[in-house]
């Protein structure tokens, strides 16, 4: 019995050893043929290769602006009543001066308006009359007023204005300009209360305190209205408007 049972120990040792060398094989180089194929596996999914850079250009932002213009144009009216500044015409400089003239005019962008069947209207006519800005009566512009110039002058004073034509007038040229006007402002005077102060109480200098002339009325002050007779002279000049307030200004 333990000679038949010697060559299965044997073999079973046997067995043993080839399996111990079997494993060092595949640890050692000669097994490194899977690693050699495990190796780039693992760096391919390690390595994400070359990079693209895209670059996220932002989308403009609709402008949302209302045109400065569009404040003064009404919605859904009369095209032909639209100020000036919310169309634009074809004009013709080459006119009769004060004939009538037609000229075409086209509203601008965002501005809506209808003709006379209410119905939208882009495209129509203006009727006008052949002259500048400058060339308009005084009631169809404004101009900016000066507080600096005298009023009561000998001659009248005159000052440098700006001025603008208003909005529904129709004119040819710049609807700003420059013009020389006569001073005609006024600090707040009355001409009633001053020639009133002047004959009642005349005498002690009122009025020309009321008008801003201090020196005249302490003047008129201590000498009793001049005994009198610079009183009377006051009062006919208040009353034609040849003394005024101090500060150059019209009565009111």
């Amino acid at each position: 019995m333990e000679a038949a049972a010697e060559p299965l120990r044997s073999v079973r040792l046997l067995s043993r050893v080839l399996l111990l060398l079997s494993q060092c094989y595949v640890l050692s180089g000669d097994g490194s043929l899977n690693l050699e194929h495990s190796q780039p596996l693992a760096q391919a999914v390690k390595d994400p290769g070359p990079t693209s850079i895209f670059t996220v250009v932002p989308r403009a932002a609709e402008s949302t602006e209302i045109p400065p213009y569009m404040m003064k144009c009404p919605s859904n009216g009369l095209c032909s009543r639209l100020p000036a500044d919310c169309i634009d015409c074809a004009t013709n400089f080459s006119c009769t001066y004060g004939k009538p003239v037609s000229f075409d005019c086209t509203v601008k962008p965002s501005v809506t308006c209808v003709d006379q069947d209410l119905k939208p209207q882009r495209n129509f006519i203006v009727n006008m009359t052949c002259r500048f800005c400058w060339q308009l009566p005084e009631t169809d512009y404004e101009c900016t007023n000066s507080t600096s110039c005298m009023t009561v002058a000998c001659p009248r004073q005159r000052y440098l204005a700006n001025c603008t034509v208003r909005d529904h007038i129709h004119c040819l040229g710049n609807r700003t300009f420059p013009k020389l006007l006569y001073c005609n402002w006024t600090g707040g005077y009355k001409w009633s209360t001053a020639l009133a102060l002047s004959v009642t109480l005349g005498g002690f200098g009122a009025d020309r305190f009321y008008l801003g002339q201090w020196r005249e009325g302490l003047g008129k002050l201590f000498s009793f209205g001049g005994l009198g007779i610079w009183t009377l002279i006051d009062v006919l000049l208040i009353g034609v408007g040849y003394v005024g307030p101090a500060d150059g200004s019209l009565y009111i």
